[in-house]
């Protein structure tokens, strides 16, 4: 995946999309104010732009992209999310380069799309469009298929890049960012077991790309057999160098290894390289 990415990043670079996350960030906002707009109208806004795959299939190809723009309930949590997505969001794009941050974010949106409509294809399989009318379970998939899981990837993709910086959580706290993302992990866990079939699939769909992208792009490498037995050898290797003295004296047979204190120097007027620690330097009898 690693070569395809380059050779993407080579051909659809200059299309790379920068300050992604700041964008998507005001479309949320817009959401808002569709949301509170229609509450004053009596309209439910909402129900033009959602991501309804029966409504797609016949027209409205808009929902496609429109659905992006729907935000999560209002909420403390949502609220801290949507504080810190713009910081960590530029944070993984000067990590990685503005093309892969496209890429991560985009695939993760596309994998979301491909789940409602994953979803649509169960309901009409299991016979539930004969139950009720399809454009009905369509528009219930579209408030389940949301953006709110694809963000939460930004922040564990972070906690796997520099999961020892410290965040002020509730601006006073300092906790490192591998906790909140565990934290994060559990509450998603749970969404995911107590949430029916449509949370389950979108929360699949929506963790897709970080499962891909950091699946796919980890050196494997150091962790194949080969390159275990080769390490495993080189520490044998080491290890039996280490030893292996370097200095041995010819009269006593001591070397570095039976003192700290013991120097070492060859004989110039002994006929070969013979070695003598220094109590026997000026004491033996010369080889000729």
């Amino acid at each position: 995946m690693e070569r395809f990415l380059n050779k993407l990043e080579r051909r659809f670079g200059r299309y790379s999309i920068r300050n992604l996350a700041k964008y998507l960030v005001y479309g949320y906002g817009i959401g808002y104010l569709l949301y509170f707009a229609g509450n004053a109208a009596g309209v439910n806004l909402f129900s033009l732009i959602t991501l309804d795959p029966y409504k797609i299939i016949h027209g409205q190809i808009w929902r496609i992209i429109t659905w992006i723009i729907v935000p999560p309930q209002i909420s403390f949590w949502a609220i801290f999310l949507l504080l810190i997505f713009i910081s960590f969001g530029n944070t993984l794009e000067r990590t990685w380069g503005t093309f892969r941050f496209n890429v991560y974010i985009f695939s993760g949106i596309l994998f979301t799309v491909i789940g409602a409509f994953v979803m649509y294809a169960a309901y009409y399989l299991a016979g539930y469009t004969a139950e009720y009318p399809p454009e009905i379970l369509s528009s219930h998939i579209g408030y389940y298929f949301l953006t709110y899981y694809v963000y939460q990837t930004i922040f564990f993709a972070c906690a796997v890049e520099y999961p020892n910086i410290q965040m002020l959580l509730m601006f006073f706290i300092p906790v490192k960012l591998k906790w909140i993302a565990i934290f994060m992990a559990f509450s998603l866990g749970i969404d995911f077991l107590a949430g029916n079939w449509e949370t389950k699939i979108s929360i699949i769909a929506s963790l897709l790309n970080f499962a891909l992208f950091f699946f796919g792009t980890r050196n494997y490498k150091r962790v194949s057999p080969a390159e275990i037995r080769r390490r495993q050898a080189y520490k044998q290797e080491t290890k039996r160098i280490s030893h292996i003295t370097r200095h041995k004296c010819a009269i006593c047979g001591r070397t570095e290894k039976d003192g700290d204190d013991l120097e070492f120097r060859f004989c110039s007027k002994c006929n070969g390289n013979y070695e003598y620690c220094q109590d026997h330097l000026f004491t033996h009898e010369h080889v000729r």
